[in-house]
């Protein structure tokens, strides 16, 4: 290959500093995983202290989920211009500012504003870490995507049970002072070694066939290929924001919260236990994915996935009064869910490039936000019928139509989109 007289040679990068990168990114992913996932420890206590009701509390959460997607495109453009490293470590500081003014809420209104600060500084360590783990692997860019999303996906699995100890014995409102300050702190030392790569430093790409060009982030919401999975992203993404945020309430509802549940040994309290296993199976879901969907495709790998959470959303519903069931069928929810984030920014930058992979699948992300319009709404609807049937039937239905919306919509654009590309 030809260089342009008089310009340095870059040198390719090891695989050790192409797999520093990546840990790096997943560090920071861990470090914020909780401002999601462990949200639902909070809810119940805040309730019982103030009584603003579930609904009301719940808005927060998706403050949190709009603010952390649908500023990402704005942030993804500043991290491609300036590299990762600045954004990272000053979204850092308002992780630790948002959980701080959490402890202190003494008000919808300062709940509130902690949630859309926490999801300003989360979506920038997102939208940085997956953007950077794209960049770096586009030899392995399902694989690299799933293990930087497993990060935010299972991140949290660790200290769930001390967060939830922390509550019951001092509170929940010095859980999230301490947990909010540890986790902005350990973002900012490791943001320091965040930087974008080079073209001369990244191997040629792999079998599964990507874009030759790269689009601006204009023409890729020009392109109908990407509307088509903005809407396969809400459908899916729906049903487990949904889960996310309502399984404390779920499990208390069904009664089953605090009924002891043994597997292999363990025995846990089944809400603890199901958000054990869900943080878990929510991690490891999204490398196994987008390393199948290396191999098999990623709108093949789509069907499977989307199909196995319908399934495992419609038997939750019928069977969470059991202990032992709603911490199994949890589970395989959260699994067959969590792989969206390993797939879609995958599928993403194989078509439209890497140059603009931050920004472009920062503006894919915020079909993210738009699903968690729907989380107060569950609980909305909760109220009026008096059970989750409808919520749990409407979640399961979008799953099985985005399954079959992979192979014979998404498909077929795909082709033809990366053929003019």
């Amino acid at each position: 290959m030809s260089q342009v007289v008089g310009a340095p040679a870059v040198a390719r990068a090891s695989e050790a500093s192409r797999w520093g990168q990546l840990v790096a990114g997943i560090v920071c992913m861990v470090m914020i995983a909780n401002l999601q996932y462990g949200w639902t420890l909070f809810v119940n206590p805040i309730d019982q202290k103030y009584h603003w009701g579930r609904a009301a509390i719940q808005i927060a959460f998706t403050i949190f989920v709009l603010t952390e997607t649908w500023l990402v495109p704005i942030e993804g453009y500043l991290i491609d211009k300036f590299g990762p490293k600045l954004m990272v470590c000053g979204s850092g500081v308002l992780v630790a500012i948002a959980w701080y003014i959490n402890s202190i809420a003494s008000s919808l209104f300062m709940l509130y504003l902690g949630a859309a600060i926490g999801g300003i500084g989360a979506g920038v360590i997102y939208g940085a870490s997956v953007g950077n783990a794209l960049k770096w692997f586009p030899d392995r860019r399902g694989l690299a995507a799933g293990l930087t999303a497993a990060g935010f996906g299972a991140g949290s699995a660790l200290t769930v049970i001390p967060i939830a100890n922390m509550i019951s014995t001092s509170g929940y409102e010095a859980a999230f002072l301490w947990f909010g300050l540890g986790q902005g702190l350990i973002v900012v030392v490791v943001s320091l070694f965040l930087r974008a790569p080079q073209s001369g430093e990244l191997p040629a790409a792999a079998a599964v066939a990507q874009s030759r060009r790269d689009y601006t982030p204009q023409e890729a919401l020009k392109a109908p290929v990407f509307w088509v999975m903005y809407l396969m992203f809400v459908m899916v993404g729906a049903g487990g924001l949904m889960a996310t945020a309502q399984l404390a309430p779920i499990a208390k509802d069904f009664n089953v919260g605090n009924v002891p549940v043994s597997i292999l040994g363990l025995t846990l309290p089944a809400l603890t236990f199901a958000l054990s296993i869900d943080r878990v199976l929510n991690g490891v879901c999204r490398p196994f994915f987008g390393w199948v969907s290396d191999n098999i495709g990623r709108e093949n790998t789509m069907f499977i996935a989307f199909l196995l959470e319908g399934i495992g959303i419609y038997a939750l519903f019928y069977l969470a009064n059991n202990p032992l069931y709603f911490v199994i069928l949890s589970g395989l929810v959260f699994f067959a869910w969590g792989e969206i984030y390993s797939l879609f920014p995958a599928t993403a930058t194989d078509i439209f490039g890497r140059k603009f992979a931050t920004t472009n699948y920062g503006l894919l992300y915020t079909a993210k936000g738009t699903a968690a319009l729907l989380v107060p709404f569950s609980s909305v609807l909760t109220d009026l019928t008096g059970n989750w049937h409808a919520v749990f039937v409407a979640a399961a239905i979008l799953n099985v139509i985005a399954a079959v919306m992979a192979l014979l919509v998404l498909k077929p654009m795909r082709i033809r989109a990366m053929a003019k590309g």
